[in-house]
């Protein structure tokens, strides 16, 4: 077990905390116990999970290397995650939107684990519990909203759902600060800094996973291939960058990752690229992912059918003279989205990996090998999804920025929630505008 100590402080920063505390100890007829003392010193040890690899599989690979063993577990379970991969998108987007929310809720608890190693041995009350609820009021604020925008007319059919809609926000409020004044009443004296460190280790945690994985489902109403090919790019990066580094690595790219190398880098870079164009025409041609994911509130399930829009039809692009002259093709015929795929993977490749890097960092602060162990040769789920989650930002924010445009159908139901008076203003001054454009005759009247 190796000791942990809190970083970006200095010994005389420790020494200086520690006289204060003794001083308002004694201010209050109090003397701070040994425990008491350790607790300003430092943190107790995080538990390192054991190896849990099948015993199957240390039997077969008995004979190999600890390098090669390593390489064949995580081949193995590598082919086993992409083929549960397949089978829920077969399934359809309800499925994937269930296996976010579960690996949300498991990256967040492996997380708190490591928080709550650390707080549990000083018999602090609540720390738990308040996580959880914390992680309660914000997905309720979160898929509350999702609802309200992607169901509508199921909310507005139904008298409960239609009050919690209206109030939604109030009562998120009204939730979260219901945990902010439990926290408060779980304060111990002399632990105050330890409670609100770990205040905001939970809020943190919440920013990052809770948050990210939101944007995940949003991209999937965008449409599937919105979130099929950006999460395939980064598995194929991860995949690649280690198998270049694995077999021509030889020069380091970042201290936080040791094993990280130039080669695997590069390698990983220009396989994934390849890799997103290709992916990106196999699944432009297939409606099932390209049309946005809607809920069909008459047979109350989810619908992918729809005329593909122009991003997602196949179009003549000149080359440039360079690339002519190298292929001898003037015009290459491809699918719009292929352009934002390189977008896609470029990011993947080259950004993508600090969210990786992040997760080694925060790793090497606690002196912990992975998040969990559970997938042999992995780590946890978190040690899988740290790249997931930044990448699930970017593309929310790609299709904000360069994809979406405003939503007739969310505009129209937003018209419809109106007053009847409200609706005629809106009518009458739309008529306006379009007369005033020459899209209407200016005697025309309307029935």
């Amino acid at each position: 077990m190796t000791e942990l100590r809190h970083r970006g402080t200095t010994e005389s920063d420790l020494h200086s905390e520690d006289k204060r505390s003794d001083r308002e100890s004694r201010a209050d007829g109090e003397v701070p116990s040994d425990s008491e003392t350790k607790l300003d010193s430092g943190v107790p040890d995080v538990p390192v999970p054991p190896d849990d690899t099948p015993e199957v599989l240390n039997k077969a690979l008995s004979g190999l290397s600890s390098r090669w063993k390593n390489w064949w577990v995580r081949g193995i379970l590598t082919l086993a995650m992409i083929f549960f991969f397949f089978i829920i998108i077969y399934l359809g987007p309800m499925v994937l939107m269930m296996i976010v929310l579960c690996v949300q809720i498991k990256c967040f608890h492996e997380i708190i684990t490591i928080g709550y190693s650390v707080y549990h041995s000083y018999h602090l009350p609540w720390f738990r519990t308040l996580s959880w609820y914390f992680l309660l009021c914000v997905n309720y604020f979160f898929y509350g909203e999702t609802v309200t925008d992607y169901f509508f007319t199921l909310v507005q059919r139904e008298e409960p759902l239609r009050i919690l809609s209206k109030y939604h926000r109030f009562i998120s409020f009204a939730l979260y600060l219901t945990g902010f004044c439990m926290f408060v009443l779980s304060l111990v004296k002399k632990h105050y800094r330890l409670q609100f460190y770990m205040f905001g280790w939970t809020h943190v945690t919440l920013l990052i996973i809770v948050t990210q994985s939101h944007l995940i489902i949003h991209n999937l109403f965008e449409g599937m291939i919105w979130f099929i090919v950006p999460i395939s790019c980064v598995i194929c990066n991860d995949i690649m960058a280690y198998m270049f580094g694995f077999f021509f690595g030889r020069t380091p790219l970042i201290k936080l990752s040791p094993k990280k190398t130039w080669e695997g880098f590069i390698g990983g870079f220009f396989a994934t690229v390849v890799f997103g164009i290709l992916l990106s025409y196999v699944m432009a041609g297939y409606r099932c992912f390209v049309c946005p994911v809607e809920f069909n509130s008459d047979s109350n399930s989810f619908t992918v059918d729809c005329e593909p829009s122009e991003l997602f039809q196949l179009q003549d692009y000149s080359l440039p003279a360079a690339l002519e002259s190298l292929t001898g093709w003037a015009t290459v015929r491809m699918y719009p989205f292929q352009i934002h795929s390189i977008a896609l993977s470029a990011f993947a490749s080259i950004v993508g990996p600090f969210g990786g890097f992040f997760a080694s960092g925060f790793k090497r602060a606690f002196k912990i090998k992975d998040f969990a162990n559970t997938i042999p040769g992995h780590g946890g789920i978190m040690d899988r999804f740290d790249c997931q989650y930044l990448m699930a930002t970017f593309v929310n924010v790609y299709i904000a920025s360069f994809i979406r445009g405003p939503n007739p159908t969310k505009v129209i139901q937003q018209l419809m929630a109106l007053r009847l008076d409200q609706q005629l203003h809106i009518f009458n001054s739309l008529k306006a505008h379009l007369t005033e454009k020459g899209l209407l005759p200016a005697n025309e009247e309307v029935a």
